[in-house]
């Protein structure tokens, strides 16, 4: 049986991050799809688990090519959804997430290249996801207001998702998140499709 493939949106500090990870590890058959970019690794990052680091020119070929899913241009750096390992996963039956921004949600969407099923992860509120910001001590002022305005209207968009998980409690919004994932994986059992 084909697996699924999962969109899930959100804006930064909604804790995504960490509802997908308790998630997955709830969940058999459930992989990560690993995108591709041209930034330089954090420190901790590794090759192949948190992006595919390759250089400007490897992406600009790959665009040439035909192979990405989805890709963008976002503050200088390339980032991209490889077509090829979505496929395969999805094809040796593994439900597939695929953790991208609004604008790459919207570009799969409107190519009908693949189904799948999008959520969205929302803060309880604005104040909230401030709040959340600040507590993390990573980024300056700028930056902070940057990322709020940015999750303005990311949640703008959050109506043309599917599915709406409010995140104000991890255990509670991972449970919401692996109830869909079961749920999808009983439609296609059944042969109902949307």
């Amino acid at each position: 049986m084909t697996g699924n493939l999962l969109i899930v949106s959100a804006p930064s500090g909604a804790g995504k991050t960490t509802l997908l990870k308790t998630a997955m590890e709830q969940v058999d058959r459930l992989v990560f799809s690993v995108s591709h970019t041209t930034r330089n690794p954090r420190a901790g990052e590794q090759d192949g688990r948190d992006y595919h680091f390759v250089s400007v020119a490897e992406f600009e070929q790959m665009i040439e090519d035909g192979e990405f899913l989805e890709w963008a241009r976002v503050h200088g750096n390339y980032y991209g959804t490889a077509r090829a390992p979505i496929a395969e996963k999805l094809a040796e039956g593994y439900d597939v997430i695929l953790d991208i921004d609004v604008q790459g949600a919207e570009i799969i969407r409107k190519s009908g290249a693949i189904a799948c099923t999008d959520i969205f992860v929302a803060p309880p509120d604005m104040e909230e996801l401030e709040r959340r910001l600040r507590q993390r001590g990573t980024e300056d002022e700028q930056t902070i207001t940057k990322r709020l305005a940015n999750a303005a209207e990311e949640m703008a968009q959050s109506g043309k998702y599917e599915y709406l998980i409010v995140n104000d409690e991890i255990k509670r919004g991972a449970n919401l998140l692996v109830a869909i994932v079961l749920a999808q994986r009983a439609r296609q059992r059944t042969g109902r499709q949307r």
